[in-house]
Order: structure tokens, then sequence, then C-alpha cells
């Protein structure tokens, strides 16, 4: 006959193995009964407990487990993104640089310009205005793009900036009609430059699409953003025209001098 002390002894021994048994054994021993130490958990229940918990034990909370084969169909079926080549890399970082150096020059040349064209001429104050307001905040824009991408700047940046002043302000001490001159030949290359950006764009993102990949917001944003500015811009060239801008003398060979200029110069700050 066995012992009430023997009997004791066995349940306790048998708590002790169920608490190591498994990682759920602390919820699962306070349903154990209080006679034979054994869990009064249905067998299924217990099972599906200690599976979900020990399965669950093999990933972080960094890396869930792997989706299930219908989950999976899905994620196939989604539009992937194509990596960009080393080529258009190359083709968006040169379009950031010029198009920030494009717009620091035409901010300073409007800056200059400003103080003579509305010292004779008071009433283009606002349009003068506008005009620089709308630079700046092109300006701004790309500073922005450049810094978020870590494209470099020019090393031209200082040489850029005295020319860009040293322009506006000859040509505005040439009179009214030599300053929007200036502006209708600046903006012409400006406006010709963003279109040729636009299309090089528009191709790309075309031919992905085709290939059944999906162009990312941030360069379709990219597209809205140069086509706005485009657009300001060729709106400056409109104005220019609206005031006399082909009446400078010689008009020919002034806006003929800065168009060279400008391509030149967006030639050399592509590159350098």
């Amino acid at each position: 006959m066995i012992s009430p002390a023997s009997i004791k002894l066995v349940q306790t021994a048998r708590r002790a193995v169920v608490s190591r048994a498994s990682p759920v054994s602390t919820s699962l021993a306070s349903r154990c009964c209080p006679r034979c130490g054994l869990s009064t958990v249905p067998a299924r229940r217990r099972a599906a407990v200690v599976s979900d918990q020990t399965s669950g034990a093999n990933y972080s909370s960094a890396s869930p487990p792997p989706p299930s084969s219908g989950s999976s169909n899905a994620s196939d079926a989604k539009p992937k993104r194509k990596p960009l080549t080393q080529e258009q890399k190359d083709f968006l970082s040169s379009a950031l640089r010029v198009n920030q150096t494009g717009e620091l020059a035409a901010t300073l040349i409007y800056a200059a310009q400003t103080p003579l064209v509305v010292r004779q001429h008071p009433h283009l104050r606002p349009l003068m205005k506008h005009m620089y307001d709308q630079e700046v905040g092109h300006l701004n824009t790309f500073n922005k793009l450049i810094a978020k991408h870590r494209v470099r700047p020019t090393a031209l940046y200082p040489l850029w900036s005295v020319m860009a002043t040293g322009l506006g302000w000859s040509t505005a001490f040439m009179g009214r009609e030599a300053a929007m001159a200036c502006t209708e030949a600046v903006e012409t290359e400006i406006g010709t430059h963003y279109n040729g950006q636009i299309r090089e764009l528009i191709e790309m993102t075309q031919q992905w699409e085709e290939e059944g990949y999906e162009v990312g917001p941030e360069l379709s944003e990219l597209i809205q953003t140069l086509r706005r500015i485009r657009d300001e811009e060729l709106e400056h060239l409109d104005h220019a025209v609206d005031n006399d801008a082909k009446k400078a003398e010689p008009h020919w060979l002034l806006t003929g001098v800065i168009r060279l200029g400008c391509r030149s110069a967006i030639w050399v700050s592509e590159r350098v």
C-alpha cells in the first residue's frame, strides 16, 4: 500500500515535469487536477496552444512568419519597380544640378535688373517682383531636391553667380527693352532645356510601364514639377515680349549672344 507521503511526492514530481515541458506550462499548470497533477485542458486544445507558441518562437518581431502561398501569389502579382541604371542616375543628377544652377542665375539676373528698371519704369515693379518671386521658388525647389538626393552642385557656382549678376545689371543699364530681351533669350533656352528633360523622363517611364514595371511617386512628382516650372518660365518669356523685348537694338545680336552663353553654361554645368 502506497503511503500518503509517496502520493504527495509523485504529485510534486509530475508538477515539476509539466512546468518544464513547454513554454505554455504556466498557463497549463494552473489547469491541473489537484489530486493527480495532470492537466485538465483537452488534448487537442493543449496541442494547438503549444504548437502556436512554439512555432512563433522561431521568428523575431522584426521577421514575421513566411506568408502563405496565397499571399505570396498576391504579392508576386503587384507591379515591381525597375532599378535605375547608372546612366539614368547620371542623367537625373545632371538634370538637378544644372536646373539648380539655371534657377540661381535667373534669380540673380532679376535681382540685378529690378532696381534700374523700376527706377525708370515704376509700373513694372509688380511684374519684376512676380517674376523674381517665382524664380526664388524654383531655386528653393531644386535646392531641396539637390539636398534630398545628395547631388553635388556645380563646381562653378561662384563663376555663374558673378556672370549672372553682371548680365542682369548690364542689360538693365542698356534700358528696359534690353532687359526684356535678356529675359526673352534666357527663358527661351531654359524652356527648351526643360522640355528636353521632360521628354527624356516621359520616354523612360513609358518604357517601364510597357515592361510591366511601376513608376514610383518621386519620379512622377519630378515630371510634374518640371512641367510647372517650365510653364512659369515660358510665362516670363511672354511677359518680356509683351514689354517690348523685340525693340531692343540690335535684338538679334543681343539675344543671340545671351542664348549662346546660356547653352554653354548648361553644357558645362551638366558635367562640372
